[in-house]
């Protein structure tokens, strides 16, 4: 054998990533574990709206059980008993080569000590998505799904290294990515508490495992003559292969799975999204000046991260719904501002008295607003049974915004929790925490309830204002 490693031995291996593109997405390499799932996985939904809020009616005058919920809230009435308030939770880290926007929305939902661009891009610590699908999202076909029009300003994603995860905003391309190759199918969990999920043993005759066997052969008898730098050279490029491999035998265990799940499915039916005649090329435009569509869009993309969590697609979504730059006729009916962002400025200052009361008043319908698009995503998630609990008892969906207040404001943000996490959380009630604790000790409770162990998240433990040694008693 030519002791070379020349192009065409790379470019036959390269054939085994370059034909599985959408596998990338699969996460963690570690197979199928072979112990049961006795029931459906917990997801983490994260919901998250721009423009802050207007706090005097978001939160309730007194802590406690919840009973009349404030105006913004109101739409969430019927299912009071399922959801969890917050208060006193704030973002102190520093900011460098960034606006009042970017600062807020750098720091969202990493709570990192300190934001900033360098050469024109985005960076900051890992977000709590990110931080939950790095562990978890190797038990799903994705480890997890960026939705909506963050972007430009409104970035919140963000990986381990710090570089910012872009967000889709066509439900089309989104749905595409999540089934292509496969039907969607409802798990039976029942069913699957039952079984025996293996590893699956990938078909020999498969073009991909020809190409990681012909790899295989090839390295092993060049190993030994190359020297120890190039042999560490091709042990990585053999680790890549590996992981290959592994990826198909973690699909082909879970195609058959689904197969099962396909002739037995579970109790509930799928949720449809009416994609056949829905074209985001032609609406991108309208979707910012027309409420309408602008609610049908929130509405479908939320209905995606529905289908996501109940065919297991994946256990973490983060949308970005809203724009600061929309247009709000009909949905406002005070005063004559109607653009988002105007009234957001407008709307607040460092003395609420200080304030325009009418731009307030119109702040607080514009979440109101935005308060009924994420009702109807919790009420459909509340009637999907997955065998004896919803899909809402199974999740944990936080409703928030990257800002506090329109001012760029940074202190008592709104928070809400709905879905009881599997138990681990104790609904109905709101809790107020001592003004200025870390919004970051929340993402430490909520990287627990997905098995996620932290001694600290972001600036948990260091930011000003740091108590409850970085946690949030409590909640449960």
């Amino acid at each position: 054998m030519n002791p070379n490693l020349n192009r065409r031995h790379f470019l036959r291996g390269a054939g085994a990533l370059v034909a599985l593109p959408f596998l990338e997405s699969l996460g963690r390499v570690s197979a199928f574990a072979a112990a049961p799932v006795m029931r459906p996985p917990l997801r983490m939904g994260i919901f998250t709206v721009t423009g802050g809020t207007v706090l005097e009616s978001w939160k309730c005058a007194l802590a406690g059980p919840l009973g009349t919920l404030p105006s913004i809230l109101r739409p969430l009435d019927f299912c009071k008993d399922d959801l969890l308030i917050l208060t006193g939770l704030a973002q102190s880290g520093d900011s460098e080569n960034v606006n009042g926007h970017e600062h807020c929305a750098f720091t969202h939902l990493t709570g990192a000590p300190k934001v900033k661009r360098l050469g024109g891009r985005a960076s900051a610590s890992v977000s709590v998505d990110q931080a939950a699908a790095s562990a978890v999202g190797g038990d799903s076909l994705l480890p997890s799904l960026e939705l909506g029009l963050a972007g430009h300003e409104n970035v919140y994603s963000f990986r381990p290294d710090g570089t910012p995860v872009p967000y889709e905003d066509d439900p089309k391309l989104v749905f595409d990515r999540m089934f292509r190759g496969r039907q969607p199918v409802a798990p039976n969990w029942a069913r699957r508490a039952g079984s025996q999920m293996q590893p699956a043993t990938v078909s020999r005759d498969s073009y991909e495992q020809s190409v990681i066997d012909l790899v295989r052969e090839n390295t092993t008898a060049l190993n030994r003559r190359l020297g120890r730098a190039d042999q560490q050279k091709l042990d990585e490029y053999l680790t890549s292969i590996r992981s290959v491999e592994t990826r198909l035998q973690k699909l082909q265990a879970r195609l058959k799975e689904e197969a099962l799940d396909a002739a037995q499915p579970g109790p509930s039916k799928l949720i449809d999204l009416p994609l056949a005649d829905y074209s985001f090329a032609k609406l991108r435009n309208s979707i910012h000046r027309d409420p309408e569509k602008h609610a049908q869009y929130i509405s479908l993309m939320a209905d995606v991260m529905i289908l996501a969590f109940q065919t297991d697609s994946t256990r973490v979504c983060t949308f970005a719904a809203g724009s600061d730059e929309a247009s709000f006729p009909g949905v406002v009916t005070v005063g004559y501002e109607r653009h988002c962002h105007t009234l957001e400025h407008q709307g607040n200052a460092g003395r609420v008295e200080d304030a325009d009361p009418i731009s307030r008043e119109a702040c607080r319908q514009i979440h109101a607003w935005y308060t009924s698009l994420f009702a109807e995503m919790v009420r459909k998630m509340k009637t999907i049974d997955e065998g004896g609990s919803t899909l809402l008892d199974n999740s944990m969906l936080l409703y928030t915004s990257y800002m506090a207040d329109g001012g760029h404001g940074r202190e008592d943000y709104p928070v809400l929790l709905a879905g009881n996490a599997q138990g681990t959380l104790k609904t109905g009630r709101q809790v107020d925490f001592q003004k200025k604790t870390p919004a970051a000790n929340l993402y430490v409770e909520m990287l627990d309830r997905m098995g996620v162990k932290v001694a600290e998240f972001g600036n948990s433990k260091t930011g000003r204002g740091a108590a409850y040694n970085g946690r949030l008693p409590g909640l449960v």
